[in-house]
């Protein structure tokens, strides 16, 4: 870790200059949720650079927070686990989280869009349980995004797996979903619903998934908090 710091004796200090460094709570976030790879953890966080979170993974390893395990057979490449003290942390990552779902305003918040890291955090979140045993494929069309990034597609697989692709897949599609990215990422919020936005959401193909949307659609794990700020 880096010599300069607050200088106290305060746990509160202490703990500071570990976890206020930048980028620090966003990369606990992406572990906390499962996430061990580092290429997974860059799509989790797009903006962060490779060399900052080399660095911030092996900041976090002195720390004693992550560990990492070596991949068998991946030359020299390594899954990094929270240990302990990691774990314990989520609850930190967690109070956080929901305070700023209640207090800071909407508005900036949907400033800062990113359809790569929104569908990556639905993949992640998606609920698996209210699909068939059989393979569904939903295709997401942004109206509003430029050609390289404005298809994606959710394949959820008969045993619970699933992943995300932007290029086409190939397969049948189950249901085709067209929206622009201010609404879903509202919806994803939990700042709005399929519902209230049936205008700006075009769903065409399965019935029962696209009238089951709200129930499977994968929604930030702070969606349930109310927002006092508006």
């Amino acid at each position: 870790m880096a010599k300069t710091g607050y200088k106290q004796f305060c746990p509160v200090a202490m703990a500071s200059e570990i976890l206020c460094t930048r980028w620090t709570l966003v990369l606990l976030r992406e572990l906390g949720a499962g996430t061990t790879r580092f290429n997974d953890l860059r799509r989790g966080v797009p903006k962060m650079s490779s060399a900052l979170l080399s660095t911030r993974l092996k900041e976090l390893e002195q720390a004693g927070i992550v560990e990492r395990h070596p991949i068998p057979k991946s030359h020299g490449h390594y899954d990094y686990i929270l240990t302990d003290a990691g774990e314990e942390l989520q609850s930190v990552v967690e109070i956080v989280g929901f305070w700023g779902q209640k207090w800071i305003k909407a508005e900036p918040s949907l400033e800062n869009l990113d359809v790569s890291l929104l569908m990556w955090d639905m993949r992640r979140n998606l609920n698996v349980e209210q699909f068939s045993s059989n393979r569904k494929v939903i295709e997401f069309y942004f109206s509003d995004q430029p050609s390289t990034k404005n298809k994606w597609w959710l394949i959820i697989e008969a045993n619970g797996s699933v992943d995300l692709c932007w290029s086409d897949p190939r397969f049948e599609i189950d249901l085709y979903v067209t929206t622009d990215l201010r609404t879903i990422t509202k919806i994803w919020m939990g700042l709005s619903t399929i519902k209230k936005e049936s205008e700006k959401v075009e769903l065409i193909g399965d019935e029962t998934l696209a009238k089951s949307m709200q129930s499977w659609l994968g929604l930030s794990p702070f969606a349930t908090q109310a927002k006092i700020a508006k």
